[in-house]
């Protein structure tokens, strides 16, 4: 006799409250234990509401009809105690961005104990607490971290352990939702060749829900491909990215191998919008108050950006490139050397001359949900920097904001909503417009297309290449996909421990790297399969 499904969804249909269409749309899908399926598609097509869906954390007020089966039980038929025990012990979840899922609060141990505990673990601590430092070894963290914040953690050590969280009790299956998109190439491989392992040894099935093409077809066996809440295209993953039968997959495909061949654009020969010399931004470490310690984050980055000109930034986890766009926009302590934007020194302005300067530098953060106020509308928070800085009153704002919206490809419909209510594209968007709206010399964008699709994500470069041009703008883009940075960047500087250790091309860097990180980025970086 077959052994029945892990997960089973038999046309499921699922709508948000306050909305008339639906987000699932008779959805079909079967997941068998040890399975690895890859559920790809574009912003908005319903990848996130499956995981939602089949967890039970749906809006209160959503509509959801037809089969949803998780190791034969329905989540929407359950009270919370039991929807409590069968998240842990029948699914884990692995978030996209792990501290929405982790408590500051918390020491990284007592997460694992709570897990442990919620889930009838021994009641002796002692034993808990070894069980923990078991799973936090297994997915590559020292037992002696135990004791731990979050916040003392790097992306990728915080991404290892929600994997420990989800994998404490071997569940059936596990839902990893966008698992390495704020993470470098080499920290992504590492996780998910943790995360497939683990379930291996569990026999879990594993649900990857992903825009990165490449990804999916490295480390699943299925691929499933959804469009508009319906299940469009399922196959081998090979299968499906070498020969794509519908005209949604041919046209992602067909967007991952444009990105993957693009080539460095020449560089424009423009004025220097901005120029670092020497900068370094340093933070004291704890110490004896004879001898003191410093992490070096930034030390010494001596860098051009021209007018019109996009200089790419890549590098490890923790080699200083989000420190460097925090930095050139005020929010991290600077330690020495010289920022100069269209000549003027930015350390050496004060109150209003830097108010009105830094109108000029603006940036579009990794996590737009981070930089959005929640409870201001889209069109709102689009026209804000506009009336933060007196350049309009409230209707010209809100005018403006309309056309940057239509700018970046949202519906002005969409202006209404708050941000939570879009998709992470919509979201991201958002951010752009928002930080468009000032016209400002220079643009800094810490991972900006990360989030989307490799479609969506080919408008936005387009888009951003448009404006460029239209206005001269200068764009440092922080990104750990070498593909982008190779297609989309004129020039490159790749980052470790703070130093610049190389610079070129972006098609240079990939066919010859020189710096031993540089290498190890191009090795792990995952590719699309080709006819043999």
């Amino acid at each position: 006799m077959d052994e029945p499904p892990v997960l089973s969804l038999r046309q499921l249909v699922v709508a948000y409250p306050g909305t008339r269409d639906c987000t699932l749309c008779g959805l079909d899908l079967t997941l068998q234990r040890g399975e690895r399926l890859a559920l790809v598609g574009p912003s908005g097509c319903g990848k996130s509401t499956v995981a939602r869906a089949v967890l039970g954390l749906l809006p209160p007020g959503s509509r959801s009809s037809g089969g949803l089966e998780l190791q034969g039980q329905d989540p929407r038929r359950l009270r919370r105690a039991e929807l409590n025990r069968l998240r842990g012990e029948a699914v884990g979840l692995v978030f996209q961005d792990p501290m929405t899922r982790l408590n500051p609060l918390l020491s990284i141990g007592e997460h694992l104990d709570d897990t442990l505990a919620a889930h009838g673990a021994s009641a002796a601590a002692g034993a808990r607490r070894r069980r923990a430092e078991q799973l936090l070894q297994r997915v590559g963290i020292a037992p002696e971290r135990y004791g731990s914040f979050p916040h003392e953690f790097s992306g990728g050590m915080r991404q290892r352990v929600a994997i420990a969280l989800a994998m404490a009790w071997q569940p059936p299956l596990v839902i990893a939702d966008e698992p390495t998109t704020s993470l470098d190439v080499a920290v992504a491989a590492q996780v998910m060749a943790e995360l497939t392992a683990l379930c291996e040894e569990a026999g879990s099935a594993l649900l990857l829900i992903t825009h990165d093409l490449a990804l999916a077809g490295r480390w699943c066996q299925q691929m499933a491909v959804m469009e508009q809440g319906r299940l469009l295209e399922l196959g081998p993953a090979d299968a499906v990215l070498l020969q794509p039968r519908e005209p949604l997959t041919q046209r992602l495909v067909a967007a991952a191998r444009q990105r993957e061949g693009g080539r460095t654009p020449a560089v424009p020969a423009a004025p220097v919008v901005l120029e670092l010399q020497q900068l370094r931004c340093w933070h004291r470490l704890p110490s004896a108050l004879w001898r003191q310690r410093w992490l070096r984050s930034v030390d010494g980055i001596s860098l051009r950006l021209h007018a019109g000109e996009t200089l790419g930034v890549v590098g490890p986890s923790g080699c200083g490139k989000s420190t460097l766009c925090r930095a050139l926009m005020g929010l991290n302590a600077v330690r020495g050397g010289e920022v100069l934007l269209q000549g003027q020194d930015l350390r050496r302005l004060g109150g209003r001359e830097l108010r009105q300067a830094r109108q000029r530098l603006q940036m579009v953060f990794q996590d737009p949900l981070a930089c959005l106020n929640p409870a201001m509308t889209v069109l709102q928070a689009i026209a804000d920097p506009l009336l933060i800085h007196g350049l309009a009153d409230s209707p010209k704002a809100r005018q403006l904001a309309t056309a940057q919206m239509q700018a970046v490809g949202l519906d002005p419909e969409l202006g209404s909503r708050l941000p939570r209510q879009l998709s992470g594209g919509q979201q991201q968007r958002v951010a752009i417009a928002r930080a468009l709206v000032l016209r400002p010399a220079v643009l800094l964008c810490d991972e900006s297309v990360s989030m989307l699709d490799a479609e969506v994500q080919a408008e936005v470069l387009r888009l951003l290449r448009q404006l460029q041009q239209q206005l001269g703008l200068g764009i440092l883009f922080v990104t750990h996909d070498l593909g982008v940075a190779s297609g989309f960047c004129h020039r490159v500087i790749v980052l470790d421990q703070g130093q610049i250790v190389e610079e070129g091309p972006g098609d240079g860097l990939i066919e010859q790297p020189q710096a031993p990180i540089t290498r190890q980025l191009v090795a792990a970086c995952p590719r699309l399969p080709h006819e043999r």
